[in-house]
């Protein structure tokens, strides 16, 4: 599959390292000479030097037998212009990021009007993040699947966690919870567990759990949210804006502290009922001055890594219940998540993995797969994705405890949807002609239909 990336920022840049070892003609495009070098000495991708706009460059790069291009520069316009641009010269699929609110208002038309097929959002998206995960302990992180009726939770597994040494058919048996764990990594290796896999501390688990059914479930694994009537934001950037619109229902004390006057007049206007302060002085008396001490979370959403850093270690010191921190550079993601400071939100990655995972859709559409919905988890070693159960699969209504029912190493079921109904599997349960079947599996087996997932 050839893939053109435009644009050689952190999203673009990790987007390559993610697609770099798969089997992928990537060219990718910037003004930069130095970015495009910098690229291709790394990694074994083709460059070329010019604006992704350009009718001239997209043929240089190959657009007129590209199977996607992804335009994730910071300037919206050019990317929807490289869309059109190289849908016109025949490439199959285009996806653009924007970060213009009134673009991201527009999307339906511009996808019309600009031959589009796909959107990266990322300020949207990571205010949807942090919303999902207001007041949860640092060790856990919801995720939002198949229109939020299927959460995944991510979760760090401490020394004194109900699930430690503990195998799945004793969690499930003796806890009496309705979720799966789907993949585990232990020290830096992917397992798909089944039954008697046994959990230890140390642990990364992701784990399904029907929406309905969080709440008991949080509270059966011994997961808090703590109590969060007030709540401080720093920076009232456009990440904000669409946080505050989510919040606006929950009737918290919301602090701004905002560095920009101007800014903290449009916020004011925008807000009245929202407390904003001008942060204009050095960050860490600012905080001291507003009592941030005293609030039960912290969201720090400045544009500056550093100072985002510096917001969060200081709200970790006051043992503010819950932290949640905008951070781009994974040097400092690694660094945050060493001392365990609660949840981090990158726009960068969350635009990257969105756009992988629309890599992926485009090279299943293309293979004519019957594959849905498609994403990536465990640090890019596994996939979780959906099928529908034809008449042609051969396992229908066999129970999974049947002999008959053998799936392949490195799969699992990790939940059925039928009726608009979501059901974690047992051995009891039983594919249906028409279920949606959500299938996690190790991503070396490459599974594309739904067949596959059998021996």
């Amino acid at each position: 599959m050839k893939v053109i990336i435009v644009g050689l920022g952190q999203t673009g840049n990790l987007l390559i390292a993610s697609l770099a070892n798969e089997n992928y003609d990537i060219v990718v495009i910037d003004k930069e000479r130095a970015l495009v070098d910098a690229v291709t000495d790394k990694y074994n991708v083709n460059g070329v030097v010019g604006s992704g706009a350009s009718r001239e460059t997209l043929l240089k790069a190959g657009a007129d037998t590209a199977d996607a291009i992804v335009a994730l520069t910071h300037v919206d316009e050019i990317n929807l212009l490289s869309c059109m641009q190289a849908k016109s010269l025949g490439t199959s699929y285009a996806a653009a990021r924007l970060l213009m609110p009134d673009f991201v208002h527009e999307q339906e038309e511009l996808k019309k009007q600009y031959n589009i097929d796909f959107f990266v959002k990322p300020r949207p998206d990571v205010a949807e993040e942090i919303y999902r995960n207001i007041g949860m302990p640092g060790f856990t992180k919801l995720e939002g699947f198949w229109g939020n009726k299927v959460q995944l939770l991510n979760m760090n597994v401490l020394d004194n966690s109900v699930l430690k040494d503990r195998s799945l058919i004793d969690i499930k048996q003796s806890l009496k919870m309705d979720i799966l764990i789907i993949t585990v990594i232990r020290d830096g290796r992917l397992y798909i567990p089944h039954g008697d896999f046994v959990i230890k501390s140390g642990d990364s688990l992701n784990v399904a759990v029907s929406k309905k059914d969080l709440d008991s479930s949080l509270e059966k694994l011994g997961i808090q949210r703590s109590r969060t009537k007030k709540i401080v934001i720093v920076g009232g950037s456009t990440t904000c804006n669409y946080l505050l619109g989510m919040m606006k229902k929950d009737k918290n004390d919301v602090t701004i502290l905002e560095q920009d006057g101007g800014r903290c007049r449009e916020l004011m206007e925008q807000y009245p009922g929202i407390n904003v302060a001008f942060a204009g002085g050095g960050t860490l008396e600012v905080l001291e001055e507003e009592h941030v001490s005293k609030s039960d979370m912290i969201i720090s959403l400045t544009n500056n890594d550093e100072t985002n850093l510096v917001i969060s270690m200081y709200a970790w010191s006051c043992n503010i219940p819950s932290i949640i921190t905008r951070v781009d550079k994974p040097e400092h993601l690694k660094l945050l998540h060493k001392v365990n400071i609660d949840i981090t939100v990158s726009p960068a990655e969350s635009s990257a993995l969105k756009a992988m995972r629309y890599i992926l859709s485009c090279e299943v559409k293309d293979a004519g797969k019957e594959i849905g919905k498609y994403y990536l988890l465990a640090d890019g070693m596994a996939e979780i994705m959906d099928f529908p159960a034809g008449a042609d699969f051969k396992c229908l209504n066999v129970a999974f405890s049947d002999k008959a029912f053998s799936l392949r190493k490195d799969v699992l079921i990790t939940a059925i949807l039928r009726n608009d109904e979501m059901i974690i599997p047992s051995g009891s349960t039983c594919i249906k002609e028409g279920d949606r079947v959500i299938i996690t599996s190790s991503r070396k087996n490459h599974i594309r239909s739904l067949s596959e997932i059998l021996r």
